[in-house]
């Protein structure tokens, strides 16, 4: 062992061969032990520096080297070493050879493992006077430890999730938050009453892990000041909490806050899903932290030629099913969940985790396989973005195991397209608002698709029906990144207007996809913000804006606490009220019953998208009556002859209050209903047992009509769609050409349109996507 740079502190050190797992820093034996994996043979040094002495700027010159003896030091390709006392709150990196590396000339490492690591704090967010240059820190006896005061996770099954997509610092940066502290985990904990109000019982976090959100050196946009990575997907710390949305400025605090957050969610019966990036890190272009000095070829896929395989629109892609790689996130999750409280992860770009070491495809990729059968995560909540951008597309048929729920990007196609009134959509959307049996039904349940109309990347919701076009200029690239195909419609004006005709169309359709969300069989998932109609000024790629473009705006949500954000909220409760929304099976024609503008008479056949069904709710003993009528024209409608009269949940062409009533109304007494244009209808009836016999009676009496070979070709799309009530014993192999005429083409999905953006866009900040 030799010691370099020997300082009066490090001169009190005892030093011992230390052990290689597990990999990280850890206490043991009144001291700490350090094991690191990398492929260098010859030469690696533990370099410590003494607590508060970072200047983030290199500079620190009281620093002490431990060269390790590969003899002793090494295991295999893991180098170990302990060292005494503790050292509590020290630094330290790895340097990994004698030299700088030969391609990326720097060997000064980042700890992989680091649970704690040192970097600018909340008040330095986007600072970029402050270097960033980050260190594992040896953390305290003490500062891993946490007072979980009892409170147990809620352990929501799946079926009953609502989630609400949020961003740490966005949802209480605003001036007008009310919070104490602005932009941080704490200040989630300030709101709390506001997610129980609203009706929530999960929050997805964007990224959480340490990034470098200066890592882009944008100059020359409309707002250069607040440019920077403000989604945070760009990962550097795997186990270590982000440090900007911390408060506390001691050993440990970010951890502390993280989990003072969870367990704070916890008690008021909310979970906690973290939205995880494993499919690439921040190491792409320049980008040097731990991974390509320690072994690049280990967790990066590359080449023949040593060239970075780009299969996620940022320049490289994490090695996923390595062991050595795949072992990192498995750990990583498990320390997540187990040590910090998380419910549920859901996983960017998931089908690049799908890739084995040469970049193809795996059918039973070991990372998922791995993370799949783990007893100690059964529990744990498993989602998938199932795309990538390198062409895979995995929605419906993710390697899933038994386990994995999906980001259903069918659904939210679909639902668009439907919505605003395009033809030929209405036998898929009958499909996805059913659970989407034709992508689930096999080895899963409607639960296992989280259906979702807006996400953080894309249009808000305001946005998605006041735009045709994205308006991203604030973003510094000429409007070149984002999607370009939203499947948007702004309803007869670009943007704001003061057309009062438009401004209400508006507001009817941004209910009508509220309610098809959170009416829809699956788990919805809501972004912040579109509860009250935030909007983004039509910027739909706003990974960069940490402002008010991003930030959740209070005051706005005040204003609309009696219009759009009571009616998401009575919608909320609608569906917890509801077994029926919330199921583990599929549906069947005992549970649905399917109308055109008559009763029992669907018209499958029409390019006009109306359609209407009854659903028979055995918990309340309802049927409960939906009618969307999408499209320019106003609709009479025939309900359904029921033993008991029927009352107006909600009727999204009224103005509120009337459009989500408080008190019972009666309607359609005369068996006739006006629904206007661009409206959903939803009712509700006590039913009888009697009704469904009398239901059965009046389809038999319909008389059968001699079918054309056209209508005989829809029924088999629709079984082939799985919707319920046409029987769907079809093959696989011919279910893709009969799904054809029913389903988006594929350069509707966004993210392989941006896929093929990226084949001509290797890096830059348009590269970015979450």
């Amino acid at each position: 062992m030799d010691m370099q740079g020997r300082e009066s502190w490090a001169a009190e050190l005892r030093v011992g061969i230390g052990k290689p797992f597990p990999l990280g820093v850890s206490k043991y034996a009144q001291g700490a032990n350090f094991a690191l994996y990398t492929e260098e043979t010859e030469e690696v040094a533990l370099i410590l520096y003494p607590p508060h002495q970072h200047t983030h700027s290199g500079g620190d010159i009281r620093r002490a080297e431990l060269v390790l003896d590969a003899k002793m030091n090494r295991t295999g390709q893991v180098w170990h070493i302990h060292i005494h006392p503790l050292l509590e709150g020290y630094e330290y990196m790895w340097r990994i050879g004698t030299e700088p590396h030969s391609r990326f000339g720097k060997n000064i490492c980042l700890d992989p493992y680091a649970k704690i690591i040192s970097s600018p704090l909340v008040q330095q967010f986007n600072n970029r006077s402050v270097e960033y240059s980050p260190r594992g820190v040896i953390p305290s006896k003490k500062s891993l430890l946490f007072d979980w005061e009892g409170v147990c996770p809620p352990h929501i099954p799946l079926k009953d999730l609502i989630i609400y997509e949020l961003h740490i610092r966005g949802f209480t940066m605003s001036c007008d938050s009310e919070v104490q502290y602005k932009g941080t985990f704490l200040g989630i904990v300030e709101k709390i009453p506001y997610l129980k109000e609203l009706g929530v019982n999960a929050v997805e976090l964007l990224p959480v892990f340490e990034f470098n959100e200066k890592e882009w050196p944008i100059a020359g946009s409309e707002m250069e000041e607040s440019i920077c990575q403000y989604w945070g997907y760009s990962t550097v710390g795997f186990f270590a909490p982000m440090n900007r949305y911390c408060v506390g400025n001691v050993l440990g605090a970010a951890v502390f806050e993280f989990r003072t957050m969870v367990r704070e969610l916890h008690r008021a019966g909310i979970e906690v899903i973290l939205d995880v990036v494993f499919n690439h890190t921040a190491e792409f272009g320049e980008g040097f932290y731990h991974f390509k000095g320690l072994a690049v070829g280990t967790y990066y896929i590359m080449d023949q030629d040593g060239n970075f395989m780009d299969y996620t629109g940022c320049g490289s892609t994490f090695n996923a099913n390595h062991p050595i790689v795949a072992q990192l996130i498995h750990d990583s999750i498990r320390y997540w969940s187990l040590e910090c409280g998380v419910d549920g992860f859901r996983f960017d770009l998931a089908s690049a985790l799908t890739r084995d070491t040469r970049g193809s495809e795996s059918k039973e990729p070991l990372l998922i396989h791995t993370l799949s059968m783990d007893p100690a995560l059964r529990d744990v909540k498993l989602i998938a973005e199932p795309w990538d951008c390198g062409g895979l597309y995995h929605v419906g048929s993710f390697p899933h195991f038994g386990v994995w729920a999906e980001w259903n990007g069918r659904f939210r196609d679909i639902v668009r397209c439907f919505i605003k009134g395009d033809a030929g959509t209405l036998a898929e959307f009958a499909t996805r608002v059913c659970g989407s049996e034709d992508l689930y039904g096999a080895g899963r349940t409607p639960a296992h698709s989280i259906n979702f109309v807006t996400a953080h990347d894309g249009f808000s919701l305001y946005d998605l029906v006041s735009y045709n076009e994205k308006h991203n200029e604030a973003n510094g690239e000429d409007n070149r990144d984002g999607e370009t195909h939203n499947n948007s419609w702004n309803c007869g004006a670009e943007g704001p207007t003061e057309d009062e005709t438009v401004n209400q169309l508006r507001q009817r359709q941004m209910k009508n996809l509220l309610t098809v969300l959170l009416t829809s069989i699956g788990v919805p998932m809501i972004v912040m913000g579109d509860e009250y109609g935030h909007t983004k000024n039509g910027n739909n790629n706003t990974w960069c804006q940490d402002d008010e473009i991003s930030w959740f705006n209070w005051t706005k949500c005040k204003e609309e606490k009696e219009t759009l954000l009571r009616f998401t909220r009575k919608l909320i409760k609608f569906r917890k009220d509801h077994d029926v929304f919330r199921r583990n099976s599929f549906m069947t024609k005992q549970v649905i019953t399917w109308h055109g503008v008559e009763p029992y008479r669907p018209n499958w056949k029409s390019s006009y998208n109306f359609i209407a069904y009854t659903l028979h709710d055995d918990t309340t003993k309802e049927n409960i009556y939906f009618a969307f009528n999408a499209g320019a024209e106003e609709r009479n409608i025939a309900v359904p002859n029921t033993h008991n009269k029927w009352y107006l949940i909600l009727d999204t062409t009224l103005s509120p209050p009337q459009d989500f009533p408080d008190e019972e109304v009666e309607v359609a007494s005369d068996g006739i209903y006006a629904l206007k244009s661009y409206g959903v209808l939803v009712l509700h009836s006590p039913y009888h047992d009697e009704d469904l016999n009398a239901e059965n009676e009046v389809l038999e009496d319909i008389p059968e009509e001699e079918e054309e070979e056209e209508e005989n070709e829809i029924k088999r799309n629709l079984a082939a769609l799985c919707v319920p009530g046409f029987a769907h014993d079809i093959d696989a192999e011919s279910l893709e050409p009969l799904m054809e005429p029913y389903k988006l083409r594929e350069s509707s999905s966004s993210i392989n349109l941006r896929a093929e953006y990226f084949t001509t866009r290797k890096s830059g900040p348009a590269s970015f996507t979450g």
